[in-house]
């Protein structure tokens, strides 16, 4: 698999919370991957900010295709969590080194539609990975 040279973009609203809407950023390269989210309200202006969030960087291990070893490079609060849980899955499916930054804010989301957000996000994610993994740079 090529690098691609323009990240892939993708933006949905998470499932059964229409008003928050994620977005992603996208690179899948020949040795890793790297996937940065975020979240805004529906509405919001185009031009806030999102702090930077957690960045944790996750690889699968070679022995036991069920184990990651990943290391948090920078926690920030209520992202942590996600952004790992979000980095182990991609590694174990995708059998690749994965970097996730994640600021997305879940306030005001269940438990339940954060959990049924990951699988939207995972699932966009994958989508995405094998469909690059067709793609070439020329």
């Amino acid at each position: 698999m090529a690098a691609h040279a323009n990240p892939i973009e993708v933006s949905f609203p998470l499932p059964k919370a229409p008003h928050a809407i994620l977005h992603g950023h996208l690179t899948f390269l020949e040795g890793c991957a790297m996937v940065h989210l975020t979240t805004s309200e529906l509405g919001e202006s185009g031009s806030t900010l999102a702090p930077l969030g957690s960045f944790v960087y996750t690889m699968p291990d070679r022995l036991d295709e069920k184990s990651t070893i990943s290391s948090v490079l920078c926690a920030t609060g209520s992202s942590i969590d996600y952004a790992t849980r979000l980095s182990k899955i991609l590694a174990r499916r995708m059998r690749l080194p994965v970097y996730v930054g994640c600021s997305m804010s879940f306030a005001g989301i269940t438990p339940e539609e954060e959990m049924e957000g990951l699988g939207r996000v995972v699932s966009e994610i994958m989508a995405k990975f094998e469909s690059s993994k067709t793609t070439t740079i020329k």
